[in-house]
């Protein structure tokens, strides 16, 4: 008999403000351990946090883009548990009135084409201390620089039914939060973490008692981890056990999950209302405000780059990922708008390939997008070659060069006279006068030695549209 999965993510995200939830200490990340804390994050007795209206503003705007509703009326709670990264003993964080709540987002995937996941709420938090191992023997260190940065926890309906779904609404959700500025979500620095709630059942039955696995930071893994515990409760089960509700933890090098801590109840965490934080209430004007200065989302993007312009649905995808590509391009093509599709295939699959190579962003770009379109102009009027263009696309990176200017100072125009191109074949012909003969006699495959030895002669710089007219009339002359 089949079984069915049920998978829901509870997924963590730093808010990308200057200082931290509720007081003025930097967030900025890897400075020395515990250079950036003061008495409000250290816990100390007395010490009162003041709330950071821009976190607030953020959460307010992510709840927007997945079509939430927003609670005018919120409350912080006290979660208390006591682990060593927590110095006060408690979290601030919002239980029985979330700032938003009720929101969706759109995925596709290939086995189950297009599902709308259920997001149940969007709370404010402020982020744990961070216990470090490594290097250390025998002890563990622990440094409060994260202790007090705002975080949002995005908490999804359990609608997922593969790991390929819940990497997808990942992924999408990742995006989005890059994509509106909330967040830097780089998921190598904690900025973007995950617990995935894992459960399985026969069709139609009840849920099955789930497992939460902890803290998971790379999508790879994710899909691992939710792989592993799926079949591993599958064998509990079949063999005659049950599975116990527990946290888990994954340990990729060997990859397998290892039991953390078992949970009694479905929360093991006391809450308590925050007395030291009034309510937090937003207008409707607030929220008004914040709404009009949405950009447009990533897929509204992709939708009007693939109807606007033509672009494949894959080059629409990457030049999205970031408002700084899709602002970059639509520059580009504001710039030059000759040919969109050709601009968006030599930045998606040159450009973009180079910079990440020199290990830059595209608002680095030592190419602005008024040059690169330029180098596309010198493609289209036939000036240069596609096999010329990446290399002057590369000494434009290295020098900040127009191309028109590397291109005459190389001398890499591209020869279109088809008189000289003419006797460059005939030359050819004349010394290959066996392949000749060979290729008139059905070897067609011939065809390319040909045109090899012309853009030999030419040192690439002759038209290759051309170079195969010419060659073709002139063999079979």
């Amino acid at each position: 008999m089949s079984w069915e999965v049920v998978i829901g993510l509870e997924v963590h995200c730093q808010i990308n403000t200057k200082t931290k939830a509720f007081c003025g200490c930097s967030t900025a990340f890897g400075a020395e351990p515990n250079t950036q804390t003061c008495p409000v994050c250290l816990g100390m007795p007395g010490q009162l946090p003041v709330l950071n209206t821009l976190a607030v503003d953020k959460t307010i705007l992510t709840g927007l883009a997945i079509n939430a509703e927003i609670n005018l009326e919120s409350k912080f709670d006290r979660k208390n548990y006591f682990y060593p990264d927590l110095p006060k003993g408690y979290q601030i964080s919002q239980f029985t009135i979330p700032l938003v709540e009720h929101g969706h987002m759109d995925i596709t995937t290939k086995d189950r084409g297009d599902r709308r996941i259920g997001i149940t709420r969007i709370h404010m938090e402020e982020d744990a201390g961070k216990s470090m191992h490594e290097g250390l023997e025998a002890v563990s260190h622990i440094d409060l620089n994260r202790s007090g940065i705002p975080l949002m926890e995005i908490v999804s309906e359990p609608d997922m039914r593969t790991a390929d779904e819940a990497i997808a609404y990942l992924k999408n959700l990742h995006q989005l939060i890059r994509f509106l500025g909330v967040s830097g979500a780089d998921m190598e620095k904690g900025q973007f973490r995950c617990d995935a709630n894992v459960s399985v059942r026969r069709p139609g039955e009840e849920l099955g008692t789930r497992t939460e696995m902890k803290n998971m930071n790379s999508f790879r893994f994710i899909k691992q981890a939710i792989d592993y515990e799926v079949m591993r409760q599958i064998e509990v089960i079949e063999d005659g056990g049950e599975v116990v509700q527990e946290s888990r933890l994954w340990d990729s090098v060997k990859s397998e999950s290892r039991s953390m801590r078992s949970k009694e109840e479905a929360n093991d965490y006391r809450y308590f209302p925050e007395p030291d934080l009034p309510p937090l209430r937003v207008s409707q004007l607030e929220v008004d405000n914040i709404k009009a200065g949405m950009p447009e989302l990533p897929h509204q993007l992709r939708a009007r780059f693939e109807a606007e312009f033509g672009l494949s649905a894959y080059d629409a995808d990457v030049l999205t990922q970031t408002r700084n590509l899709s602002d970059w391009y639509e520059a580009l093509v504001a710039a030059h708008p000759a040919d969109p599709k050709r601009c968006a295939n030599w930045m998606a699959n040159e450009l973009l390939g180079r910079l990440k190579e020199l290990n830059k962003n595209i608002e680095d770009s030592p190419v602005s997008p008024n040059q690169f379109g330029e180098l596309m102009d010198r493609m289209g009027d036939n000036t240069i070659s596609g096999k010329i263009a990446k290399d002057v696309l590369d000494a434009m990176l290295e020098s900040g060069k127009s191309a028109d200017a590397i291109i005459d100072e190389k001398g890499l125009k591209q020869v279109s006279d088809t008189g000289a191109i003419d006797v460059m074949i005939l030359e050819i012909m004349a010394a290959n006068q066996g392949q000749v003969d060979a290729y008139r006699g059905g070897k067609d495959k011939l065809f390319g030695f040909f045109v090899g030895q012309v853009m030999k002669a030419s040192k690439g710089k002759a038209n290759p549209g051309m170079v195969n007219q010419r060659l073709k009339e002139l063999l079979n002359g």
